[in-house]
This record gives structure tokens, C-alpha cells and sequence, in this order.
């Protein structure tokens, strides 16, 4: 079975980083695409960044372009998102996941971003 587990988030100050880590189990990261989502409280699940297969491009949100990294470490099936420049609107539980809809994601990692 595939498992997605999410860590690295906390509490952070406006401006500061986090950097977020998804251990993949079950699948090959490298052969698919994969995504961080997020959901805020009251708010829908957003789409936060992907990045494709055979790390052949990624794609940003406009709210966290320049200001957030996805990577993935394929030698150890563990995806990455680097996040910088930290907000207040960036409060929220992000997850990994297979697919846009957050269908097959983890269990999620809560980032708050507050003074």
C-alpha cells in the first residue's frame, strides 16, 4: 500500500522558513507526479506546487511563487517542499500527495505562521 508521511511543520514567525519533508512508501516518487496541497482553516484544499515526473519541471501557485521550492531526493523516495518568506496567509495543514485532488495524500503537517 502506498503511505505518504508528512513532518517538518511548526510554528514560525512572519519571515521565517520551514522546510517540509513526505516519506513515500509503496511508490516510486521519481515515475509520477507529485504535489503539496494545503488547507487552511475553513478553506478549501489548494493546490500548492507539483513537480512532474523524471523532474522534468514544477509548477508554483501564484501565492507561493518565489517563495516556496519543491524538490525530491529520489534515492530516498522523499519529496520536499522549501518554504521561505513565511506568512500569515500561509497558515495551514499541508500535505503530500499523488494527485491534485489530495485523493491519496498523508496524514499532513501543520505549519501556523504567526508573531
Amino acid at each position: 500500500a502506498v503511505q505518504l508521511v508528512e513532518t517538518g511543520g511548526g510554528l514560525v514567525q512572519p519571515g521565517g522558513s520551514l522546510r517540509l519533508s513526505c516519506a513515500a512508501s509503496g511508490i516510486t516518487i521519481t515515475n509520477i507526479y507529485m504535489y503539496w496541497l494545503r488547507q487552511a482553516p475553513g478553506k478549501r484544499l489548494e493546490w500548492v506546487s507539483f513537480i512532474k515526473n523524471d523532474d522534468l519541471g514544477t509548477e508554483y501557485a501564484d501565492s507561493v511563487k518565489g517563495r516556496f521550492t519543491i524538490s525530491r531526493d529520489n534515492t530516498k523516495n522523499t519529496l520536499y517542499l522549501q518554504m521561505n518568506s513565511l506568512k500569515t496567509e500561509d497558515t495551514a495543514m499541508y500535505y503530500c500527495a499523488t494527485d491534485i485532488l489530495g485523493s491519496h495524500r498523508g496524514q499532513g503537517t501543520q505549519v501556523t505562521v504567526s508573531s
